[in-house]
């Protein structure tokens, strides 16, 4: 993204709007200017205002004027009122910041809006997390802060030391060259997005050494890190996770729990 500073009025409007702290005034030439390095390609400040067509010219010189009688002339905090922001054509790898931080967006590798992954949320229709298995949901980045590639691959890295697999239907593998290894492509380490998530399961025996791992790892990167455990019901809508987390200092935030009513099937 970048604002054009020939229709820039300097109101400062889209400096509020980034979720990235990415925009600011330049005090030199009075303009905003994005930080392409901070900016996740996120779209927020493009769809999050509306764009108006004043005269660039116009809207200045009313501004200094009435700025010489104290007086203020500002836009509605939602309005960029010249239509100064400009999406870029992104090309690879930085069009990777935008797959994974803008929500209207479709993930090639999955299909899926916004991170491109249903998580286990649809367990009951895809099956993928049955009995005896806990599926690991690993949340890198968030608004404000964000992630680079390269603490995502340190935390995937981390975990294929000790034999994850990670789930197939994921935008992070998808950009895996060595899955065993937890490797990513190298040319999209240094990029930054709003957040990614990395997604596994384990047998339900192995979940205090999942979380050993990410509590040490979570010390060595640079962004935050949230992670979900999910565990399969049974008959009495209890599950494994209630007595072992517990156990290893966790305490249970049941979050979210999804009543499966079976699968649709087709009479041939």
């Amino acid at each position: 993204m970048r604002i054009d500073p020939k229709r820039c009025v300097e109101c400062a409007n889209c400096v509020a709007v980034c979720p990235m702290g990415a925009i600011s005034i330049d005090p030199s030439t009075r303009r905003a200017i994005v930080d392409e390095d901070e900016c996740v390609e996120c779209y927020a400040c493009y769809r999050g205002m509306s764009m108006e067509r004043l005269n660039p010219s116009l809207v200045r010189f009313i501004r200094r004027t009435f700025a010489l009688f104290r007086f203020r002339f500002d836009p509605e905090p939602d309005v960029c009122p010249t239509s100064a922001i400009i999406p870029q054509e992104l090309e690879w790898p930085r069009a990777v910041r935008r797959v994974f931080s803008d929500v209207l967006l479709t993930h090639e590798s999955t299909g899926i809006l916004g991170r491109g992954t249903e998580e286990v949320k649809t367990n009951d229709v895809t099956g993928r997390l049955g009995p005896g298995f806990a599926g690991f949901v690993v949340e890198l980045g968030r608004p404000s802060v964000g992630a680079r590639f390269h603490d995502i691959q340190r935390v995937a890295m981390s975990l294929a030391e000790i034999g994850v697999e990670f789930e197939e239907k994921n935008p992070v593998t998808d950009l895996m060259t060595d899955r065993t290894r937890g490797l990513i492509n190298p040319e999209v380490l240094d990029e930054k997005v709003m957040s990614a998530i990395i997604e596994f399961r384990m047998p339900m025996g192995q979940v205090e050494m999942v979380l050993d791992v990410l509590g040490r790892v979570a010390e060595e990167i640079e962004t935050v890190m949230a992670v979900g455990v999910a565990a399969r019901c049974d008959e009495s809508g209890g599950n494994e996770l209630e007595s072992l987390l517990p156990e290893v200092g966790y305490p249970i935030l049941r979050a979210k729990t999804n009543l499966g009513l079976g699968r649709v099937e087709m009479a041939s």
